[in-house]
């Protein structure tokens, strides 16, 4: 029995090398080997998924900086920038991010949406019937309340009026007048950061006739000037004494009176008072 199994040995041995040796054996060994190695990938593959998904990144800071930009520098981190708002700003250019969600050096995980707010191209506007009432107002008060608005204010120039001085008469826009005393061009619509051009009342440039003050009273004398001719009461001098400087009479005055001459709206005439009427007034 013995002799028999170590004679058939040799026999198995040589088949076994003959099958190695074959096509078939190769072809086999050629497809284990393509099988083990996509296993391979796809495990390698998988794994560096697995490992990166969810991974911990710091956002950037993406504010001042032009949305192109940002947008890509946000790909290459993997984050998507989304434009929640815009907004307009004087003297800013458009595009530019001025806020962020979540804020700059969050720590945040990939493919997380930015949401920004970003300056607009265009300015907005505002129609002038929305602006509050301009004409015979005071000049610096709606000037502060214009700048409140995003809206420029501007002296183009003075004209008499009898009113109080530096109160609006006209307003221009871009050339245009925009509003006078006839009314408001209502739906001029107006730049935020544009300015609005103004002429203002004042009381002088317009030359009047010198009124006669002699032989009038003080309290007559400054009601003439004051309320009738627009002039003002400047230094009062007493002759002699005077107890009653309202029932005083005047004197003198300067500029003395005369038919010819003539002087500014909003100067001042000077007078002399005496507690007794002159001789020769009626």
């Amino acid at each position: 029995m013995k002799d028999k199994e170590t004679k058939s040995e040799p026999i198995y041995i040589i088949k076994l090398f003959r099958f190695l040796t074959t096509k078939v054996f190769f072809k086999n060994l050629l497809y284990m080997g393509l099988v083990l190695l996509g296993l391979f990938l796809i495990l390698h593959f998988f794994l560096r998924s697995y490992t990166n998904h969810g991974q911990q990144l710091t956002l950037p800071d993406f504010i001042d900086m032009h949305l192109v930009k940002a947008t890509e520098l946000s790909e290459e981190k993997t984050f998507q920038i989304i434009v929640d708002d815009s907004t307009h700003i004087v003297g800013k250019p458009g595009g530019i991010i001025i806020n962020q969600n979540p804020k700059a050096n969050s720590t945040v995980k990939e493919n997380r949406k930015v949401y920004v707010t970003v300056t607009k191209y265009k300015s907005d506007q505002i129609r002038l019937k929305s602006l509050p009432e301009l004409y015979g107002r005071e000049y610096e008060q709606k000037k502060k309340e214009l700048s409140l608005m995003k809206i420029n204010s501007r002296i183009k120039g003075y004209a008499y009026d009898q009113g109080e001085p530096n109160h609006i008469l006209e307003v221009y826009y871009n050339g245009d007048l925009i509003v006078d005393i006839d009314g408001r061009k209502n739906n001029v619509k107006i730049e935020k950061g544009g300015t609005l051009d103004f002429v203002l009342s004042e009381q002088r440039g317009l030359e009047i006739s010198i009124p006669d003050l002699r032989c009038e009273s003080l309290a007559a004398a400054q009601f003439m000037l004051e309320d009738g001719a627009k002039l003002r009461l400047g230094t009062i001098s007493e002759q002699g004494k005077i107890e009653d400087r309202e029932s005083a009479y005047i004197i003198d005055q300067f500029p003395p009176y005369s038919p010819d001459r003539r002087i500014f709206i909003g100067e001042q005439i000077n007078v002399v008072i005496s507690a007794t009427k002159p001789q020769d007034c009626n």
